[in-house]
């Protein structure tokens, strides 16, 4: 993966969170590309060993760890085995999240038909939503106790959060992760005024559609055709197409090095082909 801004991390410790997935997988690899000692978390230990173990393959400096998000004991544990192998961590990247089906409504406008024929609002799943809520928004308020203890009197430092597309507007049919991704946000604008004064920088992507494990069975059919969700997006985005999770990367790296974005916190950058930006007329 080419460095495409020049970015500089050598030997800064980069920890990230939910790091079995696909899109902080790439993330990993463009840490460890410009000379970050990753560290990488997820509730699978598997995965996170086995892309650890290709980017020390590649030429990188990595090690998996197992971690719950959720769970104050676990994320300790994490820390204090980052601490001893690789040492304390400069730059935390807040990549665990997600949905779940629970939370979902089936329509996505209210109507008194339905009733009793699919699930609306009034069915939703109490431990669905609080299930996402917490994934999201706890999941990043409780790594990052734990691990900015290290950043406090160090310089270039960072917190870097992923929010969303539903933090600006709300989606239909997914109101827990709307109003958890809305909340990340404020975190982040919150975090960087708490943290101002020593040096504790927080900022946030805001993706817009990329095609993950997660999402593909409400992009696409089982034939492989664009859903009326898909159709729907694509119509909304200006550029017409699904990001790559390649395009995250440049504001990535910008958000990591204190060298490009050191005036830099509070803010929560879309990467979405547009998508903010349009009306729809």
């Amino acid at each position: 993966m080419e460095n495409t801004l020049g970015a500089d991390l050598q030997g800064k410790v980069v920890v990230i969170t939910g790091a079995g997935g696909v899109i902080c997988k790439v993330f990993s690899q463009a840490m460890a590309n410009v000379g970050a000692k990753v560290a990488l978390l997820d509730r699978n230990e598997d995965r996170a060993k086995a892309n650890a173990e290709e980017i020390t393959k590649n030429g990188g400096i990595a090690k998996g760890y197992v971690c719950n998000v959720l769970d104050k004991a676990s994320l300790e544990a994490a820390h204090e085995a980052i601490l001893k192998e690789l040492g304390p961590c400069d730059i935390l990247i807040n990549g665990a999240g997600g949905n779940n089906p629970k939370a979902n409504t089936d329509n996505e406008f209210f109507r008194e038909e339905d009733v009793d024929k699919m699930k609306t609002f009034f069915d939703l799943d109490e431990e669905g939503i609080e299930l996402v809520f917490n994934l999201n928004y706890m999941g990043t308020l409780l790594p990052s106790q734990i691990f900015a203890k290290d950043m406090i009197g160090r310089k270039g430092c960072s917190i870097i959060n992923i929010s969303s597309m539903n933090a600006y507007t709300p989606l239909t049919k997914i109101p827990a992760y709307s109003g958890a991704k809305a909340a990340v946000s404020n975190l982040t604008q919150w975090l960087a005024v708490h943290f101002s004064k020593v040096g504790i920088r927080c900022n946030a992507l805001a993706p817009g559609f990329f095609v993950t494990k997660q999402n593909k069975t409400l992009l696409y059919n089982d034939d492989g055709t664009p859903t009326a969700r898909t159709e729907k997006i694509l119509r909304n985005t200006p550029m017409e197409r699904f990001g790559e999770v390649e395009e995250l990367i440049g504001t990535l790296l910008y958000l990591a090095d204190a060298k490009a974005s050191g005036f830099v916190t509070g803010v929560i950058i879309p990467v979405d082909g547009g998508f903010s930006a349009y009306s729809g007329v």
